[in-house]
């Protein structure tokens, strides 16, 4: 039964192939990403995108819970984040029927959250929320504020804090020493919402006349990061928080709010809602050929996801986050950024596919990861030495993530990069080490899981870092990781549920993502028990029992994106399914 559904998994997964080279996937639709669109081209023409914001508003209110609220994706429960930038975008048709009766509901739901609807409550709310991250909270109070949602008495901009835009002019190597309040994706949004609080509010005089000489000079800084789709990191959410706060702002340059209204229009669904981003192509891609592997794919398909992959890596600098070339991106399009994860992933994929692809190239995604460690020995995603802030810190993950690269293309490297990457893998397993809980768990920074414990997800964290280092080989390296793994797997075993599959954690609710990633992890292991073995046999079984053979098991949103914004993709399921079916079938008995 396994050697047929993995056959069947198998060929569905290879036709989801587009143009015979990459998967792109579905990603969930996103209220959040749906509100956002609808009312930032509703500040640039709301005549002219009647269609698309009235067919938006329809979508939610087809898709609202039946408490009132919202949540990031139509099968995640409700929060205040995504419930009060839904709340601001239906300000725009909140007199029409049947909308008037769903603004009572909303609001509702808002005062059970915040206390009541005062602009001094909804405020305290949102920055509580996120805490000294301004990332997302300047963003939906901006929105509440132009929405009329905190008054319009003109001490409502009184509710939303200062950006530091003037800060932009600076050279990028003094990002990380200034400590800016967004994360390092976020520049465009800071220098848009900055503007525009800095138009609309009073302040500090000598800031007042600083902050006028440089608006020029910070909008050509945006204006350098704005690629050529139009759409800041392929961002629904970032890119129309950046175009309602420009044209807010009195900005008139059509080269951007022409090109970020076009992205934002292109990103409507027929059904009126928007994703969270474009597509997660390169990422997807990469996944996939781990999964399926050169002799499922074939030698025609494996040299043309070759070439394909290989024409994805930066050869410059890239003008958004100032990134050295040598790295991939999530996707293929403009508004990617490269990122240690898919710079990961990418390295793993070519060297299923091709050993002897061009050295140079490989070399250079090494250097590219190599440079990004932080001085805790641990990756981050974008940025070295940004770790003020949740989403640029180093991460368990993608660091265990970046050292299975590593090993797989140690013995093709020269020795001078050798022994860069030798030091840096026992940086990184230290830094592996010292973030393992106490209780043998790990726990992730882009993935989550909406019911858990501060809605993280230790079973997928655990998973990854383990099929990491899964992939040492080298015997040096044992001493360095029996304990670590020990621990995991323990966790693991005892994560597993009565219905032998796996939840984000504990006593959650079992789905198919995370029982595929626990099966991967346990089966993958070097050295296996019968007690592992038991539950490796179990956790397929319910995996078969998911699948049932039909063509494409549910998803469930365990992704985060853009400071916890959750997302599910279509693909994942599968994906992980197949790779978890394929260990265990490479190594079962």
């Amino acid at each position: 039964m396994l050697k047929s559904s993995l056959s069947h998994l198998e060929q569905k997964l290879i036709g989801e192939m587009q143009s015979g080279f990459c998967w792109r996937g579905k990603l969930s639709s996103s209220a959040l990403s749906t509100a956002v669109a609808m009312f930032a081209l509703s500040k640039v023409d709301s005549r002219k995108y009647s269609g698309k914001i009235n067919k938006a508003a329809s979508w939610l209110l087809e898709n609202v819970n039946q408490d009132g609220g919202w949540g990031d994706t139509p099968e995640s429960p409700s929060n205040i984040s995504t419930t009060l930038l839904a709340w601001s975008a239906l300000s725009l048709v909140e007199k029409e029927e049947p909308y008037a009766k769903l603004i009572e509901r909303v609001e509702q739901y808002i005062k059970k959250t915040t206390g009541s609807l005062e602009p001094a409550d909804i405020s305290r709310t949102v920055l509580g929320h996120y805490g000294k991250d301004r990332t997302f909270s300047v963003p939906i109070l901006t929105m509440c504020t132009l929405a009329g949602r905190l008054g319009d008495d003109g001490s409502e901009w009184n509710y939303v804090i200062q950006l530091p835009f003037e800060m932009s002019v600076l050279p990028r190597s003094f990002f990380r020493l200034i400590g800016l309040p967004v994360v390092s994706y976020a520049l465009p949004a800071l220098i848009a919402m900055g503007m525009l609080r800095h138009r609309k509010a009073k302040g500090n005089p000598l800031m007042r006349i600083i902050r006028n000489m440089v608006a020029g000079r910070s909008l050509e800084v945006l204006k350098s990061t704005l690629p050529s789709s139009g759409g800041f990191l392929e961002a629904v959410p970032l890119t129309g928080f950046v175009t309602m706060s420009l044209v807010a702002a009195g900005c008139k340059d059509e080269s951007i709010i022409g090109a970020c209204s076009g992205f934002l229009e292109k990103s409507f669904r027929e059904d009126g809602s928007c994703p969270i981003d474009t597509d997660l192509a390169t990422w997807l891609t990469s996944l996939s050929v781990k999964a399926l592997g050169i002799e499922s794919l074939g030698a025609e398909k494996s040299e043309a996801i070759t070439k394909w992959l290989m024409a994805q890596q930066y050869r410059t600098v890239h003008p958004y986050t100032g990134a050295a070339p040598g790295g991939w991106a999530w996707t293929d399009l403009p508004g990617g950024v490269p990122d240690a994860d898919d710079t990961s992933g990418a390295l793993i994929a070519l060297k299923l596919l091709n050993p002897s692809c061009d050295r140079q190239s490989i070399s250079a995604g090494i250097g590219w990861i190599l440079d990004l460690q932080n001085s805790d020995g641990g990756i981050p995603t974008f940025c070295k030495g940004w770790g003020k802030l949740p989403f640029d810190r180093s991460c368990p993950e993608i660091t265990a993530h970046a050292l299975e690269a590593f090993s797989r293309w140690r013995k093709e490297v020269d020795d001078s990069l050798g022994r860069r990457m030798d030091a840096s893998m026992v940086r990184g397993l230290e830094y592996l080490r010292s973030s393992q809980k106490a209780d043998g768990s790990w726990k992730p920074l882009w993935f989550g899981n909406q019911f858990a414990t501060n809605r993280e997800n230790p079973t997928y964290g655990t998973s990854r870092v383990l099929m990491g280092l899964n992939v040492l080989q080298d015997p040096e390296y044992k001493t360095k990781t029996e304990f670590m793994i020990k621990n995991a797997v323990a966790w693991l075993l005892n994560a597993q549920n009565q219905d032998h599959g796996w939840g984000g954690d504990k006593g959650l609710q079992s789905s198919i993502e995370e029982t595929a990633l626990a099966v991967n992890a346990l089966g993958g292991l070097q050295e296996r028990t019968p007690e592992i073995d038991e539950a490796v046999m179990k956790g397929a079984a319910r995996l078969l029992e998911f699948t049932d053979n039909s063509d494409m098991p549910p998803a469930s949103p365990i992704g985060l994106y853009f400071s916890m914004l959750w997302y599910s993709e279509r693909l994942y399921p599968l994906i992980f399914t197949v790779s978890a079916l394929k260990v265990i079938k490479g190594t079962s008995k």
